[in-house]
C-alpha cells in the first residue's frame, strides 16, 4: 500500500485543522451562546451543578456536603470540565454557569472535529481524505444502520450525528469532550510512538491526560486503543524503543492527573459501579482475551516488518474491539465492565475511520493490472464520498434547530422547588428526585439525599433507601429512611407534575403521615420529615447504640425502626450543627455522662475531631456514619476534613512531571 511520501508542511496541518474547527463551530454555533434549553431531563444539570458548586467554593472544597449526605469533592468527577466551566464562570462576566458549560463543551466539541481530522492525517497521511474523515464524524453515524432505537431517537432532532446527540440530548458534556481530545492523544502518541521525539512524548502524555480528566467512558477507550496503538507501530516497525516510550507517555499522563486520581478515587469508583452499569460476565472477558490472541496472530503474520500498514493494523484492532464491545452488548449482552452502549460514539469514529482508509487506498493504490481501472475507481470513491455528504443533508440545513432556547427557567418546577426551598428550609437535607434533584444545585448551596454522580458515593445506605423511597408504597420505612439519614424534607411529584421522571411510584403515600410543607397545586409537594432536631447530630445513648448489631445496607426494617429510636427517643439534648465553609462542621451539645455523639456525615479517614484544641476519637458507626466520644457538659466540637496524605502525595507527583514535561518540551529535536 503505497502512500504519499510526503506529510505536508507543517502550516497545512494548522490551516487544515482550523478550517475544520470552523466547519464544526458553524454546525453547532447556537450552543455556543446558549444559556438554559428545553432539554430539562438532560443529565447536563448535574455538571452545571457541580460546576456552579466549585465556582461558589473556589479553588478547590475538599469536601462536597451537599451530596448523598456528603461525599469528597475530588471522587465526584473528573476534574477538567468542572474547573473549566467554573472558570469561565467567574472570569467571564455576566456568564452564567449554564452559560458557561455550553460554551466549553461546544469549544471541546468543534475542537474534537480537528482532532479527527489530525489524527487521520497522522495514520493514513492524506491531507484530502483526513478532511473528509472529519466531516463525516461531524454530521454521520454509522451505528444508525444496525442500532433501531439510536436512529429512532435522533429523528426527532434532524438525525444529528449520535456524538452531537450524546451531548445535547443526553447531557454527556464530559464523555464528549474526553472523547474530543482522543484524536489528538492517539495522533500525538502514534507520532511519538514512530519517532521517538521527545516533544511528541510530552504532547502525548498531556493529550492523554486531558481525557482521563475529563471522563472516565473516554479514558476507557483510550485505555482500550493505547496498546492497539502500541503493538500496531511495534510488529510493523520492529523497534524494541516503542515499549520504553509507550511506558513513558502512560507514566507522564498519570503524573499529570496524580493530584486527583488517588488510589482510594480507584475503589471508590469500581466499588460504585454496581450502581450505575450492570455487572461484567465472564464469558465476555474471556472472549476479548481470545480475540485480542487471534489479532494479534492474524497481524502478525500480514503485517509483520511492513511499514506501511501500520494504520490499517490499528484501524482493524480498534474498530474489531469496539465493535465486540458496542453491537456484542447491543445484540449479545457483551460486557467486562461499564456500560458499553455509551460507547456508540467511539465505534462511529473508528468506522468511519476505517471507511475513509479504504475509500484512500481505493483511490490511491496502484496495484498490478489495475492500472486502467484508475478513473472507474476514482469515480467510484468519488460517488461514495458524495452520498456519504448527501445522507445527512436534512441536519446540515437544520443544524441550528436542535438547540431550543428555555429563556423563562424561573417559570420551571426544577427553579421554583429549590428557590422555595433556599428561601423557607436553606438548611435542610432534602430527598429529591428525577429533574429536581438533578438541579437541586444549579442555583443554591441546598444539601440533598442524593446528587448527581453515584460513582463518588461514599455511604452505600444512600441507595437503597433512594430505591424504597422511589417504588414501595410503605410509607413508615419511608419515614424510617429519612429519619436515619437526617434528612429534613421529601420532595415528590405526581402524574400532573411538570418534572419529566415521576420517579415516586406512589407520591400520595407521605400524606397524612408526614406535615405538608408546600404545594404548587401543580403536581409538586414538599413534607417536612418528623425530626426531633434540625440538626445532622444527636445525643445518643452510647449502651443502646453498642447493642444493636452492625447494619447491612438494606437493614431490615426492624432494625432500621431500631435505629431511629434510638437517635430520635434520646435524652433531652439539643443539638446544633453549623457548616463553615465546606470542610469544618461545628457540633454544639449537651453531652451526659454514657452518652455519645451520632454525626450523620459519612466516615472518612481525613475528618478529624477536636475539643477545645484536643483531639477527641472518631470512629466509625452504623449506616456508614460518624460516632464521637464526647465528655459531658455545654461542648462544642469541630470537625475539620484535612487534606489526605495520598492528594499530598499526589501533587508531589503532578509537579515532578510538569518538570519533566518542561524539559522534555526544550529538548524540541531531541529523540529516544
Amino acid at each position: 500500500m503505497p502512500r504519499p511520501s510526503s506529510e505536508g508542511k507543517a502550516v497545512t496541518w494548522w490551516v487544515d485543522a482550523a478550517i475544520v474547527f470552523a466547519l464544526a463551530s458553524y454546525l453547532i454555533w447556537p450552543l455556543f451562546h446558549l444559556e438554559f434549553s428545553d432539554k430539562w431531563a438532560s443529565i447536563e444539570s448535574t455538571f452545571i451543578a457541580d460546576a456552579r458548586f466549585l465556582k461558589d467554593h473556589w479553588p478547590h472544597p475538599r469536601w462536597q456536603p451537599l451530596w448523598y449526605t456528603g461525599t469528597r469533592f475530588d471522587y465526584i468527577y473528573p476534574p477538567a470540565l468542572r474547573y473549566g466551566t467554573a472558570a469561565l464562570a467567574r472570569w467571564v462576566e455576566g456568564w452564567s454557569t449554564a452559560r458557561s458549560y455550553h460554551f466549553y463543551v461546544a469549544v471541546l466539541y468543534a475542537l474534537g472535529i480537528a482532532g479527527v481530522y489530525v489524527l487521520s492525517r497522522t495514520g493514513g497521511r492524506s491531507r484530502k481524505f483526513a478532511m473528509v474523515a472529519a466531516l463525516a464524524v461531524a454530521t454521520v453515524s454509522p451505528s444508525f444502520l444496525v442500532m433501531t432505537e439510536l436512529r429512532n431517537d435522533a429523528r426527532g432532532s434532524y438525525s444529528e450525528p449520535q456524538r452531537l446527540g450524546v451531548l445535547v440530548r443526553y447531557g454527556e458534556g464530559p464523555h464528549m469532550s474526553a472523547v474530543a481530545m482522543l484524536g489528538f492523544a492517539l495522533a500525538f502518541s502514534i507520532t511519538a510512538l514512530r519517532t521517538g521525539r521527545l516533544r511528541w512524548i510530552a504532547a502525548a502524555a498531556g493529550a492523554s491526560a486531558l481525557v482521563v480528566a475529563h471522563n472516565f467512558y473516554g479514558a476507557t477507550a483510550l485505555a482500550m486503543l493505547f496498546p492497539i496503538a502500541v503493538w500496531s507501530w511495534w510488529v510493523t516497525h520492529l523497534d524494541n524503543r516503542i515499549f520504553p516510550r509507550s511506558a513513558a507517555i502512560a507514566a507522564l499522563s498519570y503524573g499529570l492527573c496524580a493530584f486527583w486520581l488517588v488510589p482510594t478515587y480507584f475503589t471508590v469508583t469500581l466499588y460504585n459501579m454496581r450502581y450505575v452499569s450492570e455487572r461484567g460476565n465472564r464469558w465476555s472477558l474471556w472472549l476479548i482475551v481470545g480475540l485480542a490472541i487471534l489479532y494479534m496472530k492474524l497481524s502478525e503474520k500480514w503485517a509483520r516488518g511492513n511499514r506501511d500498514r501500520a494504520w490499517p493494523v490499528f484501524l482493524i484492532g480498534a474498530l474489531g474491539i469496539l465493535f465486540v464491545n458496542v453491537i456484542g452488548n447491543y445484540f449479545f449482552q457483551f460486557r467486562v465492565i461499564g456500560e458499553p452502549g455509551r460507547m456508540v460514539p467511539e465505534l462511529d469514529l473508528f468506522v468511519i475511520l476505517a471507511g475513509v482508509e479504504f475509500l484512500r487506498w481505493a483511490w490511491d493504490n496502484e496495484w498490478p493490472g489495475a492500472i486502467r481501472f484508475r478513473i472507474p475507481r476514482r469515480l467510484a470513491v468519488a460517488l461514495a464520498v458524495f452520498l456519504l455528504f448527501y445522507s445527512v443533508r436534512k441536519y446540515v440545513r437544520n443544524s441550528w434547530n436542535i438547540y431550543v432556547p428555555d429563556v423563562d427557567y424561573r417559570s420551571r418546577v426544577e427553579y421554583r422547588i429549590t428557590d422555595w426551598m433556599a428561601k423557607n428550609m436553606p438548611q435542610a437535607r432534602a430527598y429529591t428526585t428525577g429533574s429536581v434533584r438533578f438541579w437541586y444545585n444549579a442555583w443554591y448551596d441546598l444539601a440533598e439525599m442524593g446528587g448527581g454522580s453515584e460513582q463518588g458515593l461514599l455511604n452505600p445506605a444512600v441507595q437503597p433507601s433512594t430505591w424504597q423511597l422511589g417504588g414501595s408504597e410503605d410509607a413508615e420505612l419511608g419515614i424510617l429512611w429519612l429519619q436515619a439519614l437526617g434528612v429534613d424534607a421529601a420532595i415528590v411529584h405526581d402524574r400532573t407534575s411538570q418534572e419529566p421522571y415521576k420517579d415516586v411510584v406512589h407520591p400520595e403515600k407521605f400524606a397524612g403521615r408526614m406535615e405538608l410543607a408546600y404545594t404548587d397545586g401543580q403536581g409538586n409537594f414538599i413534607y417536612r420529615t418528623p425530626r426531633r432536631y434540625p440538626a445532622i447530630a444527636r445525643v445518643v445513648e452510647a449502651a443502646r447504640l453498642d447493642a444493636l448489631p452492625p447494619l447491612p445496607e438494606d437493614p431490615p426494617k426492624e432494625q432500621l425502626r431500631h435505629l431511629v429510636d434510638i437517635l430520635e427517643k434520646g435524652p433531652e439534648a439539643p443539638v446544633e450543627t453549623q457548616w463553615v465553609g465546606t470542610e469544618e462542621l461545628r457540633i454544639r451539645a449537651r453531652m451526659y455522662a454514657g452518652h455519645t455523639l451520632y454525626v450523620q456525615v459519612p466516615h472518612n479517614r481525613p475528618w478529624q475531631a477536636t475539643l477545645d484544641g484536643k483531639p477527641l476519637a472518631l470512629r466509625k458507626t452504623h449506616l456508614n456514619f460518624m460516632r464521637i466520644d464526647v465528655p459531658e457538659g455545654d461542648r462544642e466540637v469541630r470537625l475539620l476534613f484535612a487534606k489526605p496524605l495520598e492528594n499530598s502525595i499526589g501533587q508531589a507527583v503532578f509537579a515532578a512531571t510538569i518538570v519533566c514535561l518542561v524539559l522534555l518540551c526544550r529538548r524540541r529535536e531531541a529523540s529516544w
